[in-house]
Protein backbone atom coordinates (compact mmCIF):
# COMPACT_ATOMS: atom_id res chain seq x y z
CA UNK A 1 0.00 0.00 0.00
CA UNK A 2 1.50 3.31 -0.87
CA UNK A 3 1.69 5.86 2.46
CA UNK A 4 -0.47 8.83 1.36
CA UNK A 5 1.96 11.89 2.26
CA UNK A 6 -0.83 14.76 1.71
CA UNK A 7 -3.43 15.31 4.71
CA UNK A 8 -5.37 18.67 4.06
CA UNK A 9 -7.31 16.46 1.36
CA UNK A 10 -10.98 16.19 0.53
CA UNK A 11 -12.80 13.48 -1.98
CA UNK A 12 -15.12 15.83 -3.74
CA UNK A 13 -18.16 13.05 -4.67
CA UNK A 14 -19.81 13.65 -8.58
CA UNK A 15 -23.82 14.82 -8.30
CA UNK A 16 -23.77 12.20 -11.46
CA UNK A 17 -24.79 8.94 -10.68
CA UNK A 18 -22.96 5.19 -12.47
CA UNK A 19 -26.72 5.29 -13.87
CA UNK A 20 -27.17 8.69 -15.10
CA UNK A 21 -23.95 7.54 -17.08
CA UNK A 22 -24.66 4.90 -18.46
CA UNK A 23 -28.16 6.35 -19.97
CA UNK A 24 -25.76 8.40 -22.03
CA UNK A 25 -22.46 5.59 -22.92
CA UNK A 26 -25.19 2.59 -23.00
CA UNK A 27 -22.70 0.26 -20.68
CA UNK A 28 -22.11 -0.02 -17.24
CA UNK A 29 -18.55 0.79 -16.34
CA UNK A 30 -15.74 -2.19 -16.00
CA UNK A 31 -12.25 -2.56 -16.58
CA UNK A 32 -11.22 -4.94 -18.64
CA UNK A 33 -7.90 -6.08 -17.42
CA UNK A 34 -5.57 -8.23 -19.84
CA UNK A 35 -2.93 -9.66 -18.33
CA UNK A 36 -0.48 -12.23 -20.33
CA UNK A 37 3.45 -12.63 -21.42
CA UNK A 38 5.06 -10.05 -24.30
CA UNK A 39 3.79 -11.47 -27.39
CA UNK A 40 0.70 -13.50 -25.95
CA UNK A 41 -1.91 -11.15 -28.53
CA UNK A 42 -2.77 -8.84 -25.22
CA UNK A 43 -2.34 -5.63 -27.62
CA UNK A 44 -3.49 -7.14 -30.72
CA UNK A 45 -6.80 -7.79 -28.71
CA UNK A 46 -7.05 -4.84 -26.43
CA UNK A 47 -7.30 -2.59 -30.01
CA UNK A 48 -9.77 -4.67 -32.06
CA UNK A 49 -12.17 -4.65 -28.98
CA UNK A 50 -11.96 -0.90 -28.33
CA UNK A 51 -12.21 -0.73 -32.51
CA UNK A 52 -15.56 -3.29 -31.72
CA UNK A 53 -17.02 -1.53 -28.82
CA UNK A 54 -16.83 2.28 -30.21
CA UNK A 55 -18.02 1.22 -33.64
CA UNK A 56 -21.20 -0.07 -32.10
CA UNK A 57 -21.23 2.95 -30.14
CA UNK A 58 -20.28 1.85 -26.30
CA UNK A 59 -17.20 4.29 -25.29
CA UNK A 60 -14.26 2.24 -24.72
CA UNK A 61 -10.58 3.52 -24.50
CA UNK A 62 -7.58 0.97 -24.22
CA UNK A 63 -4.81 1.64 -21.71
CA UNK A 64 -1.54 0.47 -23.27
CA UNK A 65 1.54 -0.44 -21.16
CA UNK A 66 3.87 0.81 -23.57
CA UNK A 67 1.62 4.23 -23.69
CA UNK A 68 1.79 4.99 -20.35
CA UNK A 69 6.02 4.30 -20.28
CA UNK A 70 5.65 6.87 -22.97
CA UNK A 71 4.37 9.46 -20.20
CA UNK A 72 2.55 8.87 -17.21
CA UNK A 73 5.08 6.04 -15.81
CA UNK A 74 8.31 7.27 -17.96
CA UNK A 75 9.94 7.46 -14.65
CA UNK A 76 9.74 4.39 -13.88
CA UNK A 77 11.71 1.23 -14.97
CA UNK A 78 11.47 -2.69 -14.80
CA UNK A 79 12.62 -3.34 -11.05
CA UNK A 80 9.90 -5.54 -9.37
CA UNK A 81 9.14 -2.11 -7.20
CA UNK A 82 8.65 -0.14 -10.45
CA UNK A 83 6.36 -3.22 -11.89
CA UNK A 84 4.81 -2.81 -8.69
CA UNK A 85 3.98 1.05 -9.03
CA UNK A 86 3.10 0.89 -12.78
CA UNK A 87 0.53 -1.65 -12.01
CA UNK A 88 -0.40 0.91 -9.18
CA UNK A 89 -1.02 4.17 -11.33
CA UNK A 90 -2.58 2.02 -13.88
CA UNK A 91 -5.41 1.01 -11.88
CA UNK A 92 -5.98 4.29 -10.33
CA UNK A 93 -5.88 6.00 -13.87
CA UNK A 94 -8.13 3.04 -15.13
CA UNK A 95 -10.83 3.53 -12.40
CA UNK A 96 -10.92 6.80 -13.29
CA UNK A 97 -11.94 6.34 -16.83
CA UNK A 98 -14.28 3.60 -15.64
CA UNK A 99 -15.89 6.22 -13.28
CA UNK A 100 -16.59 8.03 -16.76
CA UNK A 101 -18.35 5.83 -18.03
CA UNK A 102 -16.11 4.43 -20.21
CA UNK A 103 -14.73 0.28 -20.74
CA UNK A 104 -11.69 0.37 -20.13
CA UNK A 105 -9.21 -1.86 -21.52
CA UNK A 106 -6.10 -2.43 -19.83
CA UNK A 107 -3.33 -4.04 -21.65
CA UNK A 108 -0.51 -4.62 -18.95
CA UNK A 109 1.92 -7.93 -18.85
CA UNK A 110 1.05 -7.16 -15.23
CA UNK A 111 3.10 -10.27 -13.74
CA UNK A 112 2.04 -10.34 -9.92
CA UNK A 113 -1.35 -11.45 -8.71
CA UNK A 114 -1.14 -9.12 -5.76
CA UNK A 115 -0.75 -6.11 -8.51
CA UNK A 116 -3.83 -7.00 -10.11
CA UNK A 117 -6.15 -8.26 -7.02
CA UNK A 118 -5.34 -4.61 -4.99
CA UNK A 119 -6.66 -3.01 -9.35
CA UNK A 120 -10.14 -5.30 -8.36
CA UNK A 121 -10.65 -4.33 -5.14
CA UNK A 122 -10.62 -0.90 -6.64
CA UNK A 123 -13.87 -1.39 -8.32
CA UNK A 124 -17.42 -2.98 -7.19
CA UNK A 125 -18.20 -6.18 -7.71
CA UNK A 126 -18.16 -7.58 -11.40
CA UNK A 127 -16.90 -4.42 -12.61
CA UNK A 128 -13.21 -6.47 -12.76
CA UNK A 129 -12.85 -8.46 -15.50
CA UNK A 130 -9.47 -10.31 -15.34
CA UNK A 131 -8.54 -11.84 -19.02
CA UNK A 132 -5.69 -13.95 -19.25
CA UNK A 133 -4.05 -14.03 -22.69
CA UNK A 134 -2.78 -17.47 -22.43
CA UNK A 135 -0.05 -18.42 -24.86
CA UNK A 136 2.90 -21.25 -24.28
CA UNK A 137 6.26 -18.74 -23.84
CA UNK A 138 8.32 -20.44 -26.94
CA UNK A 139 4.99 -19.24 -29.18
CA UNK A 140 5.40 -16.19 -27.53
CA UNK A 141 8.80 -15.94 -28.47
CA UNK A 142 8.06 -16.48 -31.99
CA UNK A 143 6.29 -13.92 -32.59
CA UNK A 144 8.38 -11.62 -30.53
CA UNK A 145 8.07 -8.57 -33.14
CA UNK A 146 10.28 -6.30 -30.74
CA UNK A 147 13.18 -9.22 -30.38
CA UNK A 148 12.73 -8.59 -26.35
CA UNK A 149 13.27 -12.30 -25.87
CA UNK A 150 16.40 -12.67 -27.92
CA UNK A 151 18.04 -9.52 -26.01
CA UNK A 152 16.94 -11.18 -22.54
CA UNK A 153 18.29 -14.45 -23.63
CA UNK A 154 21.28 -13.18 -24.72
CA UNK A 155 21.58 -10.84 -22.19
CA UNK A 156 21.37 -13.99 -19.33
CA UNK A 157 24.00 -15.63 -21.17
CA UNK A 158 26.08 -12.86 -20.80
CA UNK A 159 25.70 -13.15 -16.97
CA UNK A 160 23.79 -9.48 -17.20
CA UNK A 161 19.87 -10.73 -16.67
CA UNK A 162 17.24 -7.79 -17.65
CA UNK A 163 14.34 -9.15 -15.34
CA UNK A 164 12.49 -10.11 -18.53
CA UNK A 165 9.29 -11.89 -17.62
CA UNK A 166 8.65 -15.26 -18.89
CA UNK A 167 12.74 -15.32 -19.45
CA UNK A 168 14.29 -14.22 -15.76
CA UNK A 169 11.30 -13.15 -14.06
CA UNK A 170 8.01 -14.42 -12.70
CA UNK A 171 4.56 -14.33 -14.10
CA UNK A 172 2.35 -15.48 -11.72
CA UNK A 173 -0.65 -16.99 -13.85
CA UNK A 174 -4.33 -15.84 -12.75
CA UNK A 175 -5.91 -18.36 -10.39
CA UNK A 176 -9.72 -17.91 -11.64
CA UNK A 177 -9.58 -15.42 -14.45
CA UNK A 178 -12.98 -14.01 -15.94
CA UNK A 179 -12.03 -15.45 -19.07
CA UNK A 180 -9.05 -17.48 -20.58
CA UNK A 181 -8.01 -16.97 -24.02
CA UNK A 182 -5.97 -19.36 -25.54
CA UNK A 183 -4.27 -17.11 -28.15
CA UNK A 184 -1.94 -20.23 -29.79
CA UNK A 185 -5.51 -21.90 -30.38
CA UNK A 186 -7.98 -18.97 -31.23
CA UNK A 187 -7.29 -16.22 -33.31
CA UNK A 188 -7.80 -12.56 -32.49
CA UNK A 189 -11.58 -11.76 -34.03
CA UNK A 190 -12.51 -14.76 -32.14
CA UNK A 191 -10.77 -13.73 -29.04
CA UNK A 192 -12.75 -10.69 -29.30
CA UNK A 193 -15.73 -12.14 -29.80
CA UNK A 194 -15.78 -14.08 -26.36
CA UNK A 195 -14.97 -10.88 -24.50
CA UNK A 196 -17.73 -9.15 -26.34
CA UNK A 197 -20.10 -11.88 -25.24
CA UNK A 198 -18.87 -11.75 -21.84
CA UNK A 199 -19.46 -7.96 -21.80
CA UNK A 200 -23.31 -8.72 -23.08
CA UNK A 201 -24.16 -11.28 -21.35
CA UNK A 202 -23.03 -9.60 -17.99
CA UNK A 203 -25.05 -6.68 -18.45
CA UNK A 204 -22.17 -4.69 -19.12
CA UNK A 205 -23.38 -3.17 -22.41
CA UNK A 206 -27.01 -2.11 -22.73
CA UNK A 207 -29.37 -2.11 -25.27
CA UNK A 208 -29.76 1.35 -27.02
CA UNK A 209 -32.79 2.83 -28.12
Amino acid sequence: MVEMKATNITWHPSKVTAEDRAAVTHNRRCIVWLTGLSGCGKSTIAVALEHALISLGHPAYVLDGDNLRHGLNSDLGFSPADRVENIRRAGELARLLADAGLIVIASFISPYAADRQRVRQLMGPDEFIEVFVDAPVEVCERRDPKGLYKKARAAVAAGQPLGFTGVDAPYEVPGHPEIHLRTHEQSAPQSVEKIFNYLRQHGRLLDQE
